[in-house]
């Protein structure tokens, strides 16, 4: 209330600053002596002290009961009735300051109507347009900003709730990691390899070390989760000795600088090992390929699809997982699965454009 005050008086007197100047112009021109100070003081108190009481009332009825100005008719009635109260009592406030009220006859009251009639109503109609204007303008700011923390307050539930959802898939995905390195281990044990399996603790330290370096990141490059795949290979060896065997191909300086989901890799790997090697006894043939364009890198892990593999190879928990944990990090990354020319085929598409980690 009075921020709008100081800002329509401020309004006011800078609009009677001007006014004044232009009759203290005027009438220099047709050679009448006047004093400025007193035209702005008449300026100030005939014409602005009225409409800075119309200005500061209106804003504060409109602020209070919006409804009135709900409809173009009710606009309307509005400003009828702001005609016929504000006008008149306009009127009669000049008419005093100028001393017109002393009316002797019905012919002096109908010169002093005539005189009045011509007076005020552009700046009173004015006045009432410029109040309306900068309330619908309050409005639809404070409905925009409305509208702005809302999408804000939802953006952040979703980040939020993505946020939780790629905690709950690390926490399935990281012990099923653990249980299946350990069993490679223990597998060492019952054969009674003790070097063998010694060293695969040690690779597993290694793996694990990792795996909690990148749990607590939302992105790592391919070459990491490569390099990550490595090690992990390397402990499967222990178990499987020369019948792993993986062949990389398309490996190359590009693969520094494409992000991807944590331990995306890895359970690709373990799928296509689990539909191979635990399917026959001879050698594996595992392929691991990256190839790109200009917009995606594309990476394929294929393996033979063995009579003994289940209908549906790709419907494991590992890999709904890396599809969830895909679609969180990029809306465009995808992970497709099928059987073709007799291999099952896991296929990682990646958006080249970085994105922050």
């Amino acid at each position: 209330m009075i921020r709008t005050l100081l800002v329509v008086v401020l309004l006011w007197t800078a609009i009677s600053v001007l006014g004044a100047l232009q009759t203290y112009s005027d009438n220099l021109r047709l050679g009448i002596d006047s004093h400025y100070p007193s035209l702005l003081v008449t300026w100030f108190v005939e014409y602005a002290v009225p409409l800075i009481v119309l200005s500061v009332g209106l804003s504060t009825v409109l602020g209070r009961w919006p409804a009135l100005i709900a409809r173009p008719r009710d606009v309307l009635l509005l400003f009828v009735g702001l005609v016929l109260v504000f006008q008149p009592a306009q009127w009669t406030y000049m008419a005093w300051l100028r001393g017109y009220l002393h009316i002797a006859s019905l012919d002096d009251a109908r010169r002093l109507l005539m005189k009045m009639l011509l007076v005020g109503w552009f700046s009173t109609t004015g006045t009432f347009a410029a109040i309306l204007a900068i309330h619908y303008w309050r409005h639809a700011r404070e409905r925009e900003l409305a509208w702005q923390r809302s999408q804000t307050d939802m953006l952040n539930l979703r980040l939020a709730l993505e946020e939780q959802r790629m905690l709950a898939l690390r926490a399935q995905f990281e012990p099923h990691f653990l249980f299946n390195a350990l069993n490679a281990i223990s597998a060492l044990v019952r054969e009674g390899d003790r070097t063998h399996a010694l060293g695969g603790i040690g690779r597993l330290s290694d793996l694990l070390r990792y795996a909690l370096s990148a749990s607590v990141r939302n992105a790592v490059t391919v070459a990491a989760e490569l390099q990550f795949v490595r090690d992990y290979l390397d402990l499967q060896h222990l178990r499987y000795g020369d019948r792993l065997r993986v062949r990389i191909d398309g490996e190359d300086a590009l693969l520094h600088d494409v992000d991807c989901p944590p331990l995306l890799l890895q359970p690709l790997i373990e799928n296509a090992l689990r539909h191979d090697l635990d399917c026959h006894d001879g050698p594996s043939d595992i392929r691991l390929s990256f190839a790109h364009d200009d917009d995606v890198l594309t990476i394929r892990v294929a393996n033979p699809v063995s009579t003994h593999a289940s209908p549906n190879p790709g419907a494991g928990l590992g890999l709904a997982n890396t599809r969830e944990r895909l679609r969180l990090l990029h809306p465009t990354a995808s992970l497709q699965t099928g059987v073709h020319d007799g291999r099952f085929v896991a296929e990682v598409r990646l958006p080249l454009a970085r994105d922050a980690r």
